[in-house]
């Protein structure tokens, strides 16, 4: 049978093989002729499980694959150094020999460590320290595989950190927010804000959205500490009327007040106050006291008021907001002054006390800063921190051979997933990077703006980003993913799934859309493509030495050749027999044999096996 285009050779029924084009499509994603990744593109990672890379190096090159991502990944518990940690550092000059004899290209994925200084719900500088030295350590020994190249090493944006916003998707396609994760940064402590729903309290009906209690969280709390710091401010002033009262009182009895006042806070009060009759010493102690009282008190409240006055400034400065920041500096030049004079004692408590009233008055006309701060916001702030000074770090001591900082989205449900999140933190990162080089480097901006968008990007695991499907996302909310971070891509991992699980399928065996992403090109093309597969391979029953090269070039129909043209990989013979319980060897001799159309018991003369006259119909060689 042939038509035009298209040839088959259809032994029996339901047989298709592998002159014909489009076989093995079952197993493909489908991508256009025009457009098949070559195998040089395609890479996998070597055995995260073993400390020994060298021979989990070696081990993937015997398999065929030209690149290796060698694995510095942690999954078998403990700190996220552990495997790293154990891994000699002669070995990674070793494997850029093996390198050079292979002609291999190299990539590295860093261990899982969280960027933020988040542990735990809690976060603290320290900790985010301590995350950024261990991500120098790991750039730093994984240049000697690559020390006259960019290495493209991955690190996930997040590593244990929470969901930042969960947002899910309606039948009717609207985008609902289920929760909002926020952070104190007074305290460091991570807590969630309620899902959007309906406020019965105030009024049936009345909507209400985590955005909206995260607003009125805020507002409420700086009244709260602005009260609590009038409050001290008052306190101090009902002592000043004590005294007042008291000194009214005493001063008709023939007692020096202002001799008094000189020695009120000194050890010789009480000396002073043994000289007069019961009645005024008693009089006296409770003067004595309520000054004492009020010393304390506004003394408290200027300092209550100092710290939210600074609070108050820092916000402005982040947001830019000039207004405020013209009305902080004026009531700073009011009260600040005071303070010395307060000390000298030219400036009395009631005084003081009455210019913390007054600078409570005017934190109350500033925009309310935000002490509950959104976790998106924050954790991009704080984890472009670790990555800029990793990266400044690298160009101060590699120079050109900087390893690239490429920065991977976890499983959606983890922080920092989504693409509009990546492409944030990619951004700010660059921005750090680049401000610092300027300042610290004297580099001129638009170097430093160059070296940025070189050495800091983006790796896209088109695996992870599939997850959305689970909050109601379908193929083109993927896409529309993947676009969004398409111009930061340096680098991709593929592995499939069915959107619910972080299961590691081999592509096409799930539902990933990656035809769509990969013919998005810009991005994409050129970016090296890492096959995640070992969650498959392990339930398969083989060892992760096994590199899925074979099902990954036919799932792509990638060229047999160097020509990037004809034939291709996915209309080749199939083997799938062993796992899908599929056809087998095409044209098995054992088939002919069986039913008596075997070529073996031909004659040699004509292709056959069998020789002389017992090989011929007449019993004689042919003439």
């Amino acid at each position: 049978m042939a038509e035009r285009g298209k040839y088959s050779l259809n032994f029996y029924a339901g047989a298709d093989y592998g002159l014909n084009p489009d076989y093995g499509r079952e197993f493909s994603v489908g991508l256009s002729e025009g457009y098949a990744p070559a195998t040089g593109q395609f890479g996998f990672p070597s055995n995260p499980l073993t400390a020994n890379q060298l021979k989990a190096v070696s081990d993937k090159l015997s398999t065929g694959a030209k690149t290796i991502e060698v694995s510095g990944v942690n999954i078998m518990g403990g700190g996220p150094g552990a495997l790293f940690d154990k891994i000699p550092k002669q070995h990674f000059k070793e494997i850029n020999r093996l390198k050079k004899l292979t002609g291999a290209d190299l990539t590295f994925h860093g261990p899982l460590i969280e960027p933020t200084g988040v542990i735990q719900n809690s976060w603290n500088e320290n900790q985010r320290k301590q995350a950024e030295t261990q991500m120098w350590s790991s750039v730093e020994r994984a240049h000697d595989m690559d020390p006259n190249g960019n290495l493209v090493v991955t690190f996930h944006s997040s590593n244990g950190l929470p969901e930042p916003r969960q947002v899910v998707k309606t039948k009717d396609g609207k985008e609902v927010s289920a929760n909002l994760a926020v952070v104190n940064e007074d305290t460091g402590q991570l807590g969630t804000l309620p899902r959007q729903g309906t406020d019965y309290f105030g009024g049936e009906g009345k909507e209400y959205s985590p955005d909206k209690e995260l607003k009125r969280l805020n507002e409420e709390n700086w009244k709260t500490q602005l009260s609590n710091v009038s409050i001290s401010a008052s306190r101090s002033r009902e002592n000043i009327g004590d005294f007042k009262k008291f000194e009214d009182e005493i001063g008709g009895k023939g007692f020096d007040v202002d001799e008094f006042r000189k020695v009120m806070n000194s050890p010789d009060s009480e000396k002073f106050i043994h000289q007069l009759n019961p009645e005024t010493q008693k009089i006296a102690r409770a003067l004595r006291d309520s000054m004492a009282y009020a010393d304390i008190f506004v003394r408290d409240s200027y300092s209550g008021f100092k710290g939210l006055y600074n609070k108050a400034y820092a916000a402005a400065k982040v947001s830019k907001n000039v207004e405020d920041m013209k009305k902080l500096d004026k009531l700073r030049k009011e009260i600040a002054p005071l303070v010395n004079e307060y000390a000298d004692g030219s400036v009395n408590t009631l005084q003081l006390s009455d210019a913390v009233a007054r600078g409570i008055r005017g934190l109350k006309d500033i925009s309310v800063p935000e002490t509950f701060r959104p976790l998106k916001e924050f954790a991009i702030d704080k984890a472009s921190e670790t990555f800029s000074n990793v990266a400044v770090e690298s160009y101060k001591k590699f120079g050109e051979s900087a390893p690239i900082i490429s920065i991977e989205n976890p499983p959606v449900g983890m922080g920092l997933s989504r693409a509009d999140e990546l492409r944030n933190l990619i951004v700010e990162s660059r921005k750090k990077f680049a401000d610092k080089l300027v300042k610290e480097e004297g580099v001129s901006s638009g170097e430093a703006k160059a070296q940025a968008k070189k050495l800091i990007g983006a790796t896209w695991d088109v695996g992870h980003i599939n997850m959305i499907r689970k909050y109601g996302y379908d193929d083109e909310d993927v896409v529309k993913e993947s676009r969004k971070i398409a111009p930061f891509v340096k680098h991709v991992h593929l592995s499939d799934n069915f959107g619910l699980e972080h299961t590691e399928l081999p592509m096409g065996m799930g539902n990933v859309p990656i035809k769509k992403i990969l013919e998005l090109r810009k991005g994409f093309e050129k970016a090296k493509k890492i096959v995640e597969t070992g969650d498959w391979f392990s339930q398969q029953g083989l060892n992760l030495r096994n590199t899925p090269f074979p099902e990954s070039l036919r799932a792509f129909g990638s060229p047999l050749y160097s020509m990037n043209m004809a034939p291709y990989w996915n209309s080749t013979a199939n083997d799938y027999a062993g796992y899908f319980s599929g056809y087998g060897r095409v044209l098995p001799e054992q088939h002919f044999a069986a039913f008596g159309a075997g070529f073996a018991n031909l004659p040699i003369e004509l292709g056959g096996q069998i020789g002389g006259a017992a090989g011929s119909s007449s019993g004689r060689g042919m003439e």
